[in-house]
């Protein structure tokens, strides 16, 4: 009964021990890796209590770091820092589209204030107004696709000789809808002057 055992009685354990590896460990059984530092511990512990046990707090913690969030956004969409940005404005090819379009005279930009002075050309009762402001509406929109057209065909010979490898899915689209905003109301912020080349 408390005899040692000898080898042969000791061989079958380490073989059974493998096999047990691969079941669910026994609660009681040792858990295979270290025990952690105190100061870990505490703040794990720390953790555990910070987190709220009502939904009420867990909500009003979740709102304030979107708010938060947002925050950061608003900042980096008007200074430019690209940590921050929205992820439909981040990375390298979006950037040089928004220097591309932004160092450009673009007629598309114009479209909402042209548009308001032919609702009101139109808007007066008399004929020759009426067909001069809508002669200016066709006028427009063919200038804007025609200038629309340009933009495209450069941008996107201009991101394959810059950016051969990379994913340019979107970003001649994203140029384009930047063309439609006046300047000065364009998020992120433009960070060249126009006629500067990016």
């Amino acid at each position: 009964m408390f005899r040692s055992r000898s080898k042969e009685e000791k061989a079958p354990t380490d073989k059974v021990t493998a096999d047990l590896s691969k079941q669910p460990r026994d609660p009681e059984a040792p858990k295979g890796r270290p025990t952690p530092k105190r100061s870990e511990a505490q703040t794990q512990r720390r953790r555990a209590q910070s987190t709220p046990l009502d939904r009420k707090a867990a909500m009003r913690r979740q709102r304030e770091a979107r708010r938060a969030d947002l925050a950061r956004q608003r900042e980096a969409l008007a200074g430019g820092d690209e940590r921050y940005l929205p992820p439909r404005d981040k990375g390298p090819v979006r950037r040089f589209v928004r220097d591309f379009v932004d160092s450009r005279f673009c007629i598309a930009e114009f479209f909402l204030p042209l548009a308001v002075v032919i609702l009101v050309l139109s808007m007066i009762r008399v004929p020759q107004l009426q067909n001069i402001a809508l002669l200016l509406w066709l006028g427009v929109i063919v200038m804007i696709v025609i200038d629309s057209i340009g933009i495209w065909i450069r941008l996107k010979k201009q991101l394959n000789e810059r950016f051969p490898n990379e994913p340019k899915r979107g970003a001649v689209a994203y140029g384009l809808m930047r063309t439609l905003q006046m300047r000065r109301l364009r998020l992120p912020k433009p960070q060249v002057k126009r006629g500067e080349r990016p």
